[in-house]
């Protein structure tokens, strides 16, 4: 954990700024509506520019600071679809342009990433492809100085917002793992179309659409890690999607588990507390354990992956800790809360709405379990490479 004075007075002005980003978070849901005051409060503190340099406005901080700033921001903002729209940006386009773009990209767009002024996002999934990166079929063919782009991608979040989307194309071969690239891609380029956003279950509130890309003509200098490095890239942003985006759901399950103690021990039937009845007080002891396990798999695979260990299984595992043990928290909550639980008015159904999400989003479910099974040496069926158990998405 954080143990400088500087970072200990960054996540104490993280808690008091999401506390306030978050407020009206049951009407935006409602509405599906974005928060753009609250994104703005995010700015201004200094959220976005977390773990980069200062040379480009950011705060220069940090994988494991990093993880601990996002956690407070889970605990102390309601508003699930601000967090997921903040770190989606963060990390979907400042990180691969951080540690994957050349110099001059860097300095024409991580300022602006950096004070939050230009939104990120990324488009990797198409319709019908689901966790098929390899198999994907936006193309991108050569034509002098440029490639154009041709394709559909689904389940962009933050698309109907994003000034920035890097894409992930076809520059290679269908199947082959080194026929991907990465595109830094704005938002105004000629033949760029975002669809209307989309209505989803839960994460009402961070916009999502797919995005159309019909000749668009994007710069060799946009390339981010050299053609053919786009699983490279992919790979590496997602370690940091499931460390910082599961960093926010740790500190929600932290605040859920505070806040059902707290109606326990005050809300009163058949002349007790509900706490003192053994049902609701071994539930709560359940969710204080998912809390310490979640906790200490995040903090922990954060602080290997800062020294450069393998952490593959680590990552997988984390995620399902984490993402699971909220889909159970986020139910326990409403039952705990009985039939306050399930009215919109105290948001707890909205957070079960946005827990299962984390289920699907950043790697199934499923596919963290076939991506631990493969590092256990277990035989897989073929994957997409054609080659035992060597990908994943």
């Amino acid at each position: 954990m954080p143990d400088s004075d500087e970072q200990r007075e960054l996540l104490r002005a993280i808690r008091e700024v999401a506390r306030s980003a978050g407020q009206g978070h049951i009407e935006r849901d409602a509405a599906g509506e974005f928060d753009t005051e609250g994104w703005k409060r995010l700015c201004d503190v200094g959220l976005f520019g977390l773990p980069f340099g200062t040379e480009w406005g950011g705060l220069g901080q940090d994988l494991v600071t990093t993880v601990a700033v996002l956690e407070e921001l889970g605990y102390g903002c309601h508003d699930t679809g601000l967090t997921f729209s903040a770190t989606t940006h963060l990390v979907s386009t400042g990180v691969p342009l951080h540690r994957f773009g050349s110099a001059d990209l860097k300095s024409r767009y991580l300022p602006g990433i950096c004070a939050g002024t230009t939104i990120g996002a990324h488009a990797i999934t198409e319709p019908g492809g689901g966790s098929d990166m390899t198999g994907m079929r936006t193309s991108a063919a050569r034509d002098g100085d440029v490639f154009v782009l041709n394709g559909n991608k689904a389940f962009v979040s933050n698309g109907p917002i994003a000034d920035l989307i890097v894409v992930y194309a076809r520059t290679g071969e269908p199947g082959d793992i080194g026929g991907l690239t990465a595109f830094l891609v704005r938002r105004d380029s000629p033949g760029v179309t975002v669809g209307q956003p989309v209505g989803k279950l839960g994460l009402r509130t961070s916009p999502l659409a797919e995005v159309f890309l019909e000749d668009v003509r994007v710069p060799r200098d946009h390339v981010i890690g050299g053609i053919g490095a786009g699983f490279l890239v992919f790979d590496h942003v997602m370690q940091w999607e499931i460390l910082c985006g599961f960093a926010v759901t740790t500190g929600e399950l932290r605040r859920r588990l505070e806040r059902c103690v707290e109606h326990a021990r005050s809300r009163t039937q058949f002349g007790v507390h509900i706490g003192s009845h053994q049902a609701v007080s071994h539930k709560l002891v359940d969710l204080r354990i998912d809390v310490e396990t979640a906790r200490k798999w995040l903090h922990d695979t954060a602080r290997r992956a800062q020294d450069r260990e393998d952490v593959a299984a680590d990552i997988a595992t984390t995620k399902l800790i984490v993402s699971e043990a909220n889909v159970r928290s986020a139910l326990a909550a409403v039952q705990i809360f009985g039939g306050y639980g399930y009215t919109t008015e105290y948001g707890l159904e909205k957070e079960l709405r946005d827990a299962v999400g984390g289920t699907i989003y950043s790697g199934t479910s499923e596919i963290q379990r076939e991506r631990l099974a493969v590092l256990m040496g277990l035989d897989r069926p073929l994957t997409t490479t054609g080659k035992k158990g060597r990908t994943w998405q």
